[in-house]
């Protein structure tokens, strides 16, 4: 699994962000999230090996900036180049996550069109309120592959309006000693939206504090995707 940061360094933009994990990461290093800078790694998908080979094979999928928010304001001036390698590296899936839809329009290339074929965006909500509001915006934008990511989820949502040409769900939980409760009700009840749409649907981790049948349980964090995939309800339609 590639792992592609061009840059690193994020700022809290909504709930969903109280406990994230690279403002955790870098609290332990000593390191101030809020400055957003370029990493040594910018330019790793062109990199090449000595016979002029590319050292990140080809068929794979990388998973671009999950060390800050691909449309990040600070990253305005490296963002096009970017694009531009993802556009090389066209034998390369590209799969980035993020809170900032509603910058989308500023931060696609000139040659954006419907989307580019080998780029999958993934749009992060945790509760109604941010669901109807990015959701919105991202059930119209031009976009080939589009996932909808419900992690941090923190309440019982709706998102069956904005399902269309969806590819794939996630839901998860928070994870940290003082996580907000996920009820595995309302896990199931995004499932059920998804499978009436023929959706695919993944369950990816329980929350630290987890609520089934009304039981309350403290996980540990090593246990979170664990105890999702014991769950056994992942739905695959294509």
């Amino acid at each position: 699994m590639p792992l592609w940061n061009p840059w690193r360094g994020c700022r809290r933009r909504s709930e969903g962000c109280r406990f994230c994990y690279i403002h955790k990461g870098d609290a332990k290093r000593g390191i101030d999230t809020n400055l957003i800078v370029k990493t040594e790694g910018f330019d790793a998908p062109v990199r090449k090996k000595k016979n002029g080979e590319y050292k990140m094979g080809p068929g794979q999928t990388v998973y671009l900036c999950f060390s800050s928010d691909f449309f990040i304001e600070d990253a305005d001036e490296w963002r096009a180049e970017c694009w531009s390698m993802m556009r090389e590296r066209s034998d390369l899936h590209f799969l980035f996550l993020t809170k900032r839809i509603d910058r989308f329009y500023d931060c696609i290339p000139p040659d954006w069109g419907d989307g580019y074929p080998n780029v999958t965006i993934g749009c992060t909500v945790e509760n109604q309120e941010t669901a109807d509001y990015r959701l919105s915006i991202f059930k119209d934008a031009p976009i080939v592959h589009r996932n909808i990511i419900c992690q941090p989820l923190l309440e019982r949502i709706t998102i069956a309006p904005y399902l269309d040409k969806v590819e794939l769900v996630v839901v998860g939980g928070e994870s940290d000693t003082n996580a907000r409760v996920l009820d595995y009700s309302w896990v199931l009840d995004i499932r059920e939206q998804c499978t009436a749409a023929k959706v695919n649907f993944e369950f990816r981790q329980c929350g630290t504090n987890f609520v089934k049948d009304g039981k309350h349980y403290r996980l540990n964090v090593g246990m979170l995707c664990s105890q999702a995939r014991k769950a056994n309800i992942d739905a695959h339609f294509s």
